[in-house]
């Protein structure tokens, strides 16, 4: 039999603790330092065994330090969002997200102690007590967080595993007929009138409408010059923010048979001068969704339209109009949704088809009106 006494082992140390378990040590291979595995075990094989792991996983690269994975996951969501690249706006949802929803589950823990299971609980109670729309967004911002955490080596594996958890189905939104958009419009407030009208038949958001300029309006070409997008940030302030692709700046016409409304509208309530907003609250100051609310509600009753019914379905009640007269190409591009350089959207699509839908969208209107004066 042969004698293995005083044989040195090739790779790490064991060696029995007072407590009678034994514990596995090896060569940091970073630093060079001793140090021990993370757990002892019940006898010398297994910490044999042990030693055997790490040694592999050291040898295929896969190794990473124990200790990396207990910083806390609050102090590491801290400095992830700090060196994101956001929108003012974005940052702020970004950042009430994590502080109302992740840092109270698992502010105080290590990275490497949230399992899979953990984060089905936290997600399972969240459905309980917020609207999934925002459990799925909290669910998404902890998955990219702990992402780079895998990149940075901290963790191993994202623990956010949960098939379908990052995503919801969105429920269908109404849509308004011609006829319902145009007793909205005369319901309203007449310095809404034209928010209401442009909304609808140019299919733009309600930030981008807030932030238009006399000089965004070519009454010529019946076109609007979309450049940017009002935000309002949780403290009140209203900033201009450019959009988030080069699609979201774009031309968008709008059918001849507004142009009227919009002569009228930049004649008695649009700011002055070239950069004046083309849409202002009822003192003169930045229109603000707050101070736009009661007057679309009250309009909405007056009209008879469904209680439903939001002001962003207006750009989805345009969206779908247009699109029974535009390619899928052409509706993108029209909604700001597509990926070509602006220069090139405004080169070719003013005169071109988006025209042509504008048009399309300017006959359903002439229709309807003929219908209500007949």
């Amino acid at each position: 039999m042969a004698n293995n006494r005083g044989r040195r082992r090739r790779f790490g140390s064991v060696r029995q603790l007072a407590s009678g378990r034994w514990q596995a040590r090896y060569r940091d291979p970073n630093t060079g330092q001793l140090r021990s595995a993370e757990e002892t075990y019940a006898t010398k094989t297994d910490a044999e065994v042990a030693l055997t792991h790490i040694e592999a996983d050291i040898t295929r690269g896969q190794w990473s330090d124990p200790d990396a994975g207990k910083v806390r996951f609050g102090e590491y969501a801290t400095a992830w969002l700090k060196d994101r690249k956001l929108a003012a706006r974005s940052r702020e949802r970004n950042e009430s997200v994590i502080r109302l929803h992740l840092l109270p589950t698992f502010g105080e823990r290590p990275l490497s102690s949230i399992t899979t299971a953990q984060v089905r609980a936290w997600r399972t109670a969240c459905l309980t007590q917020t609207g999934e729309p925002t459990v799925v967004k909290a669910y998404q911002i902890m998955r990219a967080i702990l992402n780079t955490a895998v990149d940075d080596e901290l963790i191993r594996r994202n623990p956010c595993r949960i098939k379908g958890a990052d995503r919801y189905d969105v429920p269908e939104r109404p849509v308004l007929s011609v006829a319902e958009v145009l007793a909205v419009a005369d319901a309203i407030d007449p310095r809404y009138r034209l928010l209401v009208l442009l909304a609808a038949f140019s299919g733009l958001r309600f930030g981008e409408l807030a932030s238009l300029r006399r000089r965004d309006v070519d009454t010529d070409a019946a076109a609007l010059m979309v450049r940017r997008s009002q935000a309002e940030l949780q403290t009140g302030e209203l900033l201009d923010k450019a959009p988030k692709s080069s699609a979201g700046v774009r031309p968008v016409a709008f059918p001849t048979e507004l142009l009227p409304d919009v002569k009228r509208h930049l004649d008695a309530y649009a700011g002055r001068g070239r950069d004046g907003h083309v849409f202002l609250g009822p003192q003169g100051g930045r229109l603000r969704r707050s101070n736009f609310r009661d007057d679309w509600i009250g309009a909405r009753k007056k009209a008879g339209v469904t209680a439903n019914v939001h002001f962003h379905d207006l750009r989805h009640t345009g969206n779908t109009l247009a699109a029974s007269g535009a390619s899928l190409r052409e509706l993108m591009t029209r909604m700001g949704h597509s990926t070509p350089r602006a220069a090139l959207i405004y080169q070719h699509m003013v005169n071109g088809r988006d025209r042509e839908i504008a048009d399309g969208l300017g006959s359903m209107i002439r229709k309807v009106r003929g219908d209500v004066d007949s």
